[in-house]
C-alpha cells in the first residue's frame, strides 16, 4: 500500500506537478510582456468612457440653467417691466445655480432688475446688447475678469431677456465629482472653442493658447479618445471629449507611473510565488477529492434543490469526511425548523390586519346591538320610575339618567372608533375630519383638520390603513405628547397622497431604524410602520424633545 501511494504521488508530481510549474512560468513571462499592452488600451477606454460621461454631465447642467432661464423669461414676457424684482425675488431659488445672480434685461438694453452686483449686471447688460440679435438662446462669456458665463434667453415677444451668470469652475466641480472625486493626480482642463480657460484642476498649460494642449483640437472637431505622450521620462495617459452642444473641451490627464503603480507591478509576479503553494494544493486535491470535493458538491446539489422547494433533498446521505456528514446533518436539523417556521408564518403579515379589523367589526356590533340597546332600555325604565316616583328620588333618578346617556354616548363613541362607518360611506377625507372633530371634543386638545388638492378615493385597504395610521398617532398626540395643539393633514397631487399628523408637545428622540422601535419600547410606532409597509408607503417622522412632532405617511397613487 505505502509502494502504492509513494508510486502515485511520484506520478502526480512527474505527470500533473512538474509539467504544471514550467507551464506556470512560462504563462507567467508572457503575460508580463502584453500586460503593458492591455493596460494601457484598458486605462485608455476607462479614462475615455469617464470623461465622455462627465462631458454629459457638464451638458446635462449647462441646459439645466439654460431651461431655467427659459423658464424665467417666460414669465417675464407676460408681466408689466415694473414686476421685474417681484419675478426676480420670486425665482431666487435659481440662485443655487447662478453664482453671479440673475436678472431682466430690456430688448432695448435697460436694466429692468436684478440680483447681484450692480457693476456686474450693468457690464453684463452690454454684453447682452452686443450678442447676436437672431439669437433667442445663449451662453456667452461673462463679464472680463469675473470668471462668470452668461447665459440667457428671449421672450417669445422679445421684449425682455431673462440672464443669468454662473461660475464654470463651480459647475465643472459638481460635474466632475462623481467621475474623478478629488484625485490630486488626475489633471483636467475645461475650455471653449475661444480658448478660454473655464476651469483647470492640476494641468500645467504652459502655451499661451489652451487650444494647443493635446486633445483639446480633436475633441473641437467633434471626436472623442485617448493618447499617450512622454515628457521629461515621464508618461502621460491623455482623454479628451466634446461637451454636447456648447462647443466646449474636457481633457483629462494622468501619469502613467500613477496607473501602474508598486503593488500592480509586483502583482504581475505573484505567479511565481504560488508555484511551490501549486504542489501542495494538488497534492492535498489529490488526498481530499473523493472525501470532499465530491460529497461537498452532492451536498450543493441537495441544498439547491432544497431552495426551489424540494425540502427532503438534504436528507439523502452524501458521504464525505466526519465534518461534512455533521454539517449535513445540522442542515438538515435547520432545514426542517425554516421549512416548520414557513408554514407557521405563510401569509401573517397579509392576514393580520384583515383579522383585527374584522374583530373590530364584530365587537362593534356587539356593543351597538346589546350593551347599548340594554342602555337605552335601562334609561327608558328609569325615566318611567321618575314619572312614578315622588319627588325626594327625583334628583337621584335624574342622576341616574344622566349617567346612562354619558355611557350610550362614550360606547358609541368607541363603537365609531372600532367601525369607521364615515369611511366606509363618505370616504377618507370625511372620516378625518370626524376624527378630529370627535378627538377634539372633551379635551385639551386643539386638533385642526386640512385638506389640499382634489379629493378621490382610493382602494379600500389604502384607506382604512391610512385612517389607522392617523387613529394611532392622535391617539398618541393625546395620551403622550402633553400637546395643546395638533393637526391632521391630507394633500393630494396628481402623483401621491400624503397624510401628516403634527403636533406641538414635547417631542422624543426618533429611532434611527425601524428595526430599533421594538427594543426601545415604541410599539406604536411599530405598528404604524407595518401598516404604512402592508401598503407600500413610506414613513417619514420627525421629532426633537421639546420641539413637536410631525408624522408623515405617503403613498404613491
Amino acid at each position: 500500500m505505502n509502494r502504492f501511494r509513494q508510486g502515485l504521488v511520484l506520478q502526480l508530481f512527474v505527470l500533473i506537478i512538474l509539467p504544471l510549474t514550467l507551464l506556470l512560468l512560462i504563462v507567467t513571462f508572457w503575460s508580463y510582456s502584453i500586460h503593458q499592452r492591455d493596460m494601457r488600451r484598458l486605462v485608455g477606454e476607462r479614462d475615455e468612457r469617464a470623461v465622455q460621461a462627465a462631458s454629459a454631465s457638464i451638458s446635462e447642467h449647462l441646459l439645466h440653467r439654460l431651461s431655467a432661464i427659459q423658464s424665467l423669461s417666460l414669465r417675464a414676457g407676460t408681466v408689466s417691466p415694473n414686476d421685474s424684482s417681484e419675478i426676480l425675488s420670486s425665482s431666487d431659488y435659481l440662485l443655487a445655480d447662478f453664482e453671479g445672480g440673475l436678472g431682466l434685461v430690456s430688448t432695448s438694453g435697460e436694466l429692468l432688475g436684478y440680483e447681484g452686483d450692480s457693476q456686474l449686471w450693468n457690464e453684463t447688460t452690454a454684453i447682452i446688447q452686443k450678442r447676436d440679435s437672431n439669437q433667442t438662446s445663449f451662453i456667452l462669456p461673462g463679464p472680463p475678469g469675473s470668471g462668470l458665463m452668461l447665459t440667457g434667453a428671449v421672450d417669445p415677444d422679445e421684449n425682455v431677456v431673462a440672464a443669468g451668470l454662473f461660475s464654470p469652475e463651480e459647475l465643472a466641480k459638481r460635474s466632475l465629482a462623481g467621475a474623478f472625486g478629488n484625485d490630486q493626480r488626475t489633471g483636467i482642463l475645461l475650455t471653449n472653442a475661444e480658448g478660454d480657460i473655464l476651469y483647470n484642476h492640476g494641468l500645467a498649460v504652459e502655451t499661451a493658447n489652451p487650444i494647443e494642449q493635446s486633445g483639446v483640437e480633436a475633441a473641437l472637431s467633434g471626436e472623442s479618445g485617448t493618447m499617450d505622450y512622454k515628457e521629461d521620462g515621464s508618461e502621460y495617459v491623455v482623454a479628451y471629449a466634446p461637451v454636447p452642444g456648447f462647443g466646449w473641451v474636457l481633457v483629462v490627464e494622468e501619469p502613467w507611473e500613477e496607473v501602474m503603480n508598486p503593488s500592480s507591478s509586483a502583482s504581475q509576479m505573484m505567479p511565481l510565488v504560488l508555484a511551490p503553494v501549486l504542489v501542495l494544493a494538488v497534492v492535498a486535491l489529490w488526498l481530499g477529492i473523493e472525501q470532499v470535493v465530491k460529497p461537498l458538491r452532492k451536498l450543493e446539489s441537495r441544498a439547491e434543490a432544497y431552495s426551489w422547494g424540494d425540502h427532503n433533498a438534504l436528507e439523502t446521505p452524501v458521504g464525505g469526511i466526519q465534518e461534512i456528514r455533521s454539517l449535513q446533518a445540522q442542515l438538515i436539523d435547520m432545514s426542517q425548523k425554516v421549512h416548520a417556521a414557513q408554514r407557521s408564518l405563510h401569509g401573517y403579515i397579509g392576514e393580520i390586519t384583515a383579522a383585527q379589523e374584522e374583530e373590530r367589526r364584530r365587537l362593534a356590533r356587539e356593543l351597538h346591538d346589546d350593551t347599548i340597546q340594554s342602555l337605552i332600555a335601562l334609561k327608558q325604565r328609569v325615566q318611567m320610575v321618575m314619572l312614578m316616583g315622588n319627588g325626594a328620588e327625583g334628583d337621584m333618578l335624574q342622576e341616574l339618567e344622566q349617567m346612562t346617556e354619558q355611557t350610550i354616548e362614550n360606547l358609541r363613541r368607541v363603537t365609531r372608533a372600532l367601525r369607521p362607518i364615515y369611511l366606509e360611506d363618505l370616504g377618507l377625507v370625511t372620516a378625518l375630519e370626524m376624527l378630529a372633530q370627535e378627538s377634539e371634543r372633551g379635551g385639551s386638545l386643539s386638533l385642526e383638520f386640512q385638506r389640499t388638492g382634489e379629493e378621490r378615493r382610493l382602494p379600500a385597504l389604502v384607506e382604512l390603513s391610512l385612517y389607522r395610521i392617523a387613529q394611532e398617532a392622535v391617539s398618541n398626540v393625546s395620551r403622550h405628547s402633553h400637546a395643546t395643539q395638533a393637526k391632521i393633514g391630507i394633500h393630494f397631487t396628481p402623483e401621491t397622497v400624503t397624510l401628516e399628523v403634527v403636533d406641538n408637545g414635547k417631542g422624543f428622540v426618533v429611532p434611527r431604524a425601524p428595526s430599533e422601535f421594538a427594543p426601545e419600547g415604541h410599539f406604536g410606532l411599530l405598528g404604524l410602520y407595518e401598516r404604512a409597509d402592508l401598503i407600500r408607503a413610506r414613513l417619514d417622522i420627525q421629532s426633537q424633545p421639546d420641539k413637536g412632532t410631525r408624522l408623515m405617511v405617503e403613498i404613491p397613487v
